[in-house]
């Protein structure tokens, strides 16, 4: 196997992200969907998930790694990020999967940037919206229009999802410093970076609420 442990750690992250995506997805389609038509919309931004999560398995695969070995040491913070941000209704599992998943999914695509122009373009690809950020947004403000008290409660539950996301995130660098060092440049003062690196995050956190209008 050519790549790093990083680049492996990169992809086993990211492929059990799409699966454990793809799990609450469903679920939340089956238990929160208000109606047949949401069931249905959700159930196809799951399915889309779960071809990503396949995607990444193969090219685990392709690279000579084991795709559940890759997987394994995320699944214990993943799992936690999902069991303490279990959304109690509809508005707040569509909040979940734009806001909370979004912005993980902004710390992979950060820490592919500098890496080989064929993982960059995977990443790229399993990252696509496929159309959750045009699903969560009509919803979220028409729920919010019918019922203005929400939009306070739904950004106190916004700020909770990114405050469990950036600690599960500390949690997986701190056990996989490889993956870690990719957020940085070498040779240039990690803090520095680091701080430009938040400073993104937080700019593309603030355009999706801005979207939601909460």
């Amino acid at each position: 196997m050519n790549e790093s442990p990083g680049v492996v750690d990169l992809l086993g992250v990211l492929a059990y992200a799409e699966l454990s995506a793809f799990t609450r997805m469903t679920e939340d389609a089956a238990t929160l969907a208000p109606t047949l038509a949401d069931r249905t919309a959700l159930c196809e931004l799951a399915v889309a998930e779960y071809q990503h999560f396949r995607l990444l398995y193969g090219r685990l695969r392709d690279l000579g790694a084991d795709p559940e070995r890759a997987m394994q040491p995320f699944a214990e913070a993943l799992d936690a990020w999902h069991t303490q941000t279990s959304p109690a209704d509809w508005l707040q599992a569509l909040v979940k999967a734009y806001v909370g998943v979004g912005i993980a999914l902004d710390f992979y695509r950060e820490a592919a940037r500098r890496l080989a122009p064929s993982i960059v373009e995977l990443v790229d690809v399993v990252l696509a919206d496929e159309g959750r950020a045009e699903f969560a947004v009509e919803r979220v403000r028409a729920g919010v229009a019918a019922d203005p008290s929400a939009g306070g409660r739904l950004a106190l539950w916004a700020r909770r999802l990114v405050g469990e996301a950036l600690s599960q995130g500390q949690r997986v660098a701190a056990a996989r410093p490889e993956l870690a060092t990719m957020l940085v440049e070498s040779g240039e003062n990690d803090q520095a970076e680091i701080s430009r690196l938040f400073a993104r995050l937080t700019e593309e956190h603030g355009k999706r609420m801005a979207a939601l209008g909460i």
